[in-house]
């Protein structure tokens, strides 16, 4: 995860990657994304499918392969499990987000969901920033406890709280699938930071308005704009504007990040091409 972070990090401080918006099909019983990205050295797509029915058949949520292609031949070179990538680039781009924009003193989480990506922020938080406790809020006791679990392995003081423990909370990750918010923004303590990765269509959000309202919003990609919940709605209801809201490359690129002790801020992850080229292309050199 360490090195998955420094390596985004790294090419969003010069990124020469183009990636074209990604391509969804409905396929019935869910979607079917299509996520290609090039660079000079290297070229790769991602073929991932999203079914909400497979937790309750005890399957991932999200499935899927990556192809990584060689530059200028574009000779197919590696081949990645993209449930694996898509979890692990996820939680290392909120990583580098939570590095520019949460608080340096920050150290009390609260992980909203249990399932792979509550795991992969566990790990991305614990690499950005020095986490003593995590709090776990989740409709799943078994995921919930199994996450704790992990926590606590990894010497952490972890627990299974309700959602209105976010009032303590200095870092909230929100890993669900929940079409509605996940807890109420009035709780929130100022200076908090917030890493929204769950909402990815305009239908589903898991922050209210008053989070937004109240908050200096950065995204990973501004295609957010018109994909999630989360700010389709404060949008189209005017009380956010599209001139209020930096991409992560610019924050990390050009700063700043957070602006006081105070700021509330808020990173929201849609998702993007660009993201997973960066990190298969560091997997491939490693390997």
């Amino acid at each position: 995860m360490a090195d998955a972070i420094e390596a985004l990090e790294d090419s969003l401080s010069g990124s020469d990657i183009h990636a074209p918006d990604r391509s969804h099909l409905d396929t019935g019983t869910g979607d079917l994304l299509l996520m290609p990205a090039w660079a000079d050295d290297v070229a790769g797509v991602k073929l991932v499918t999203v079914a909400p029915g497979n937790p309750e058949r005890k399957l991932p949520l999200v499935q899927g392969v990556y192809v990584l292609f060689e530059q200028p031949t574009l000779t197919p070179v590696a081949l990645f499990d993209a449930t694996a990538l898509t979890a692990l680039r996820t939680g290392a781009v909120s990583g580098v987000a939570t590095k520019h924009l949460a608080r340096e003193d920050a150290s009390y989480l609260v992980i909203f969901g249990a399932g792979v990506q509550a795991h992969a922020h566990l790990d991305a938080m614990v690499a950005a920033r020095e986490i003593d406790k995590v709090r776990v809020v989740s409709r799943s006791p078994d995921g919930a406890r199994a996450l704790v679990e992990t926590a606590t392995e990894m010497g952490l003081d972890a627990d299974v709280r309700a959602a209105d423990v976010v009032q303590r909370a200095a870092i909230v990750c929100t890993c669900t699938t929940s079409p509605v918010p996940v807890f109420d923004g009035k709780l929130l303590s100022p200076g908090v930071h917030i890493n929204a990765i769950g909402s990815y269509t305009p239908s589903a959000r898991e922050l209210d308005d008053f989070v937004i309202d109240h908050a200096t919003v950065v995204v990973d990609t501004l295609t957010a704009l018109s994909e999630s919940g989360d700010l389709v709605a404060p949008m189209e209801a005017g009380r956010l504007s599209a001139e209020n809201v930096r991409d992560l490359a610019t924050v990390v690129k050009e700063g700043p990040g957070r602006t006081s002790d105070a700021e509330i801020t808020v990173f929201k992850s849609v998702g993007a091409a660009f993201e997973d080229l960066i990190v298969a292309r560091a997997a491939a050199r490693r390997l």
